[in-house]
């Protein structure tokens, strides 16, 4: 009788949720709050579409897309620094203070249109939509602002050495951080420059 050889078993690396549990129970209450505010814009569009789409006239999409594209690029530039921490490469602290610099691109742009919308008379008490628009994107850009703390912060211990790629926790909660901020921008964009 021949002998029976079992297959190999594949080893399968256990899958962790990156960064810090506690973490992930900020960016969930985070994402609550955002997705509770998206279901009100929802809402209050749908009973009075005409002074949402007046609104969405006077608004600047080129800003808003600028602005995306600053901060996708922000966030790969921060996932690239987590994944050249993870392998030992160097670079990881350039890569933070670039993604620094490209989400500055959004701060300015937002302040730039915060200003020029002020200046031409809109406010939190113009109408139900820019009392939206005005709220959410400061929301976001308070959240925007921390998230530049954050890999700030990051940027000074990797250049320290206090991080490296056996101790990912700091550097994964920090960039989760930071993809959530982009994530809510992604929803942001269209809902308030493109969705009629």
């Amino acid at each position: 009788m021949p002998m029976q050889v079992s297959a190999p078993t594949p080893s399968i690396t256990p899958r962790h949720l990156p960064g810090d549990l506690a973490v992930w129970f900020f960016i969930s209450a985070e994402l609550a709050v955002f997705g509770i505010l998206f279901i009100g814009f929802g809402v209050a569009r749908s009973l009075d579409p005409d002074t949402f789409a007046a609104g969405r006239q006077v608004l600047h999409p080129w800003t808003g897309l600028i602005n995306t594209i600053g901060l996708i690029t922000a966030s790969y530039l921060a996932a690239t620094a987590v994944h050249r921490l993870r392998h030992c490469r160097p670079g990881v602290a350039l890569l933070l203070w670039s993604a620094i610099g490209a989400s500055s691109v959004y701060t300015f742009g937002k302040l730039w249109e915060y200003a020029d919308l002020y200046g031409n008379g809109y406010n939190l008490g113009t109408d139900t939509f820019f009392m939206f628009y005005f709220f959410l994107t400061f929301f976001h850009f308070m959240h925007v602002v921390l998230g530049q703390i954050i890999l700030v912060i990051l940027a000074v211990k990797v250049k320290r050495g206090d991080y490296n790629g056996d101790d990912m926790n700091g550097m994964e909660s920090g960039a989760s951080y930071w993809h959530m901020v982009d994530l809510v921008w992604l929803v942001l964009f269209p809902m308030l420059y493109v969705l009629a």
